[in-house]
């Protein structure tokens, strides 16, 4: 099966962007979450040292879901494909997912439908990601994962600074509804909702799978059916496993605990240092939102434009030294959030952090497709996410043990906290054994 799938068609710059049109409409999503999750969470009455156990949803769902979508996708022979149904399937139900988390009247129900949601984005990403392998040649894959990043990026921009835009477009930034949740957060999931199906929908139209091979049907069809043997493929995938994607596992467990510290926290972080507040009802609290909302924009259209940025870089340089450099600009930046008391300046630290974001997204995807078999692509991706959600499950259950004993209680310090854990992560990249054209650079 590599034999066949060795060579692909070289394709262009445009075909590319088209086949990762769809992933702008999940990301839009996951920055709706990321910006707004914990403030919904307040509003609704949650106590802000059980924020990380609210957040249990995604990393969770990411460990049970993605893996075994992952083997499902590799093992799926349709009329549509092998990838499409996951996707299309996961992009309509994320989407009824919007559409009712802003009308949450309680907590419990916020935090069940954010579980479905986070369901849906999994049951896509990785065939999503497997489905940008399958359809690239080796030395394509740096300009294919990286525009990947760039549309998260670019999603994340919009989701972030739609409550914004929404405001300069005349609502009222503290009209709210019964549940004090502002009707321009209500907006922004329901613009969500449309953009995470018309996107996925418009890469299904654009950009079709690679017809498989009378050689890889067949062996699709010779391994025995049911989800028994997709379970044994899964445990035979993690005996198999590369020796990079064990080291990047290293990685990941630093970057990843400290993205969930900071998307957790940043909204407490600005209201405490900026607006002087801890009241969620307070017009200063709301305005922190929408300062979160702004920068949190703004590093993400510094991910969108650095994601084709790093792809010479990448290229000359190598992933690896790349995404180290990009991580140490994070840490610096997150370490610097909390000195900051003027709105204008934390967008000197959000470089950083967009530069990290961007390399975050497209190196280590990079680094991992460079290292693994085409065959079980999707199983692969499936189990490195899970070296994504176990550092998120480890930081829900550990944060609150320490949050008020070594951190005072005080979200800043756990901004601070996410800084130190980012420059870990560029130190130990820098460990990562890679292949010979991919440790020179040469992708």
């Amino acid at each position: 099966m590599s034999d066949a799938t060795a060579h692909r068609p070289h394709l262009s710059f445009w075909q590319i962007v088209n086949m990762n049109v769809g992933f702008f409409g999940i990301q839009f999503s996951f920055g709706l979450q990321q910006s707004s999750m914990s403030p919904i969470y307040t509003y609704l009455g949650a106590d802000e040292a059980s924020l990380p156990y609210l957040w249990l949803a995604g990393p969770m769902t990411g460990l049970l879901v993605q893996p075994l979508i992952g083997a499902m996708s590799d093992r799926t022979v349709t009329r549509w494909g092998r990838r499409t149904p996951y996707f299309l399937i996961g992009a309509i139900l994320c989407s009824l997912g919007l559409l009712a988390m802003p009308f949450s009247p309680t907590l419990w129900m916020a935090a069940s439908l954010l579980w479905i949601l986070d369901a849906a984005n999994n049951v896509t990403m990785e065939p999503y990601r497997a489905f940008v392998s399958d359809k690239l040649d080796k030395k394509q894959h740096s300009l294919g994962f990286l525009t990947q990043s760039a549309f998260t990026g670019l999603g994340q921009t919009l989701a972030y600074l739609t409550p914004s835009l929404l405001v300069m477009l005349g609502m009222n930034k503290d009209a709210v509804n019964g549940s004090h949740i502002p009707h321009i957060v209500i907006a922004a999931f329901l613009i969500g909702a449309v953009f995470s199906l018309a996107s996925v929908l418009w890469t299904l139209k654009t950009t079709p799978e690679n017809p498989l091979t009378a050689a890889e049907l067949a062996a699709i069809r010779s391994r025995p059916p049911g989800w028994r043997h997709t379970l044994t493929d899964i445990g035979a995938a993690m005996r198999d496993m590369p020796p990079t994607m064990k080291q990047l596992a290293i990685v990941n467990l630093f970057q990843w605990y400290a993205l969930f510290c900071y998307w957790q926290y940043i909204a407490l972080s600005l209201a405490a240092t900026l607006f002087h507040t801890t009241d969620p009802a307070s017009q200063g609290f709301r305005d922190a939102g929408l300062l979160n909302g702004q920068v949190g924009a703004f590093y993400n259209f510094v991910a969108f434009v650095a994601a084709f940025a790093l792809v010479p870089f990448t290229r000359r340089f190598g992933p690896k030294r790349m995404h180290s450099v990009c991580l140490c600009a994070a840490g610096v930046g997150m370490l610097s959030i909390p000195l900051i008391h003027s709105p204008a300046l934390l967008l000197l630290p959000m470089l950083g952090i967009g530069l990290a974001w961007a390399s975050i997204m497209g190196n280590p995807y990079i680094m991992l497709a460079g290292c693994i078999p085409p065959e079980r692509t999707g199983v692969y991706m499936g189990i490195f996410n899970m070296f994504i959600v176990i550092p998120m499950i480890i930081q829900i259950f550990t944060l609150p043990l320490y949050y008020r004993s070594w951190l005072g209680g005080n979200p800043e310090n756990v901004i601070r906290l996410a800084g130190a854990l980012l420059l870990c992560a560029a130190v130990a990249v820098l460990f990562v054994k890679l292949n010979g054209r991919q440790g020179a650079g040469r992708l």
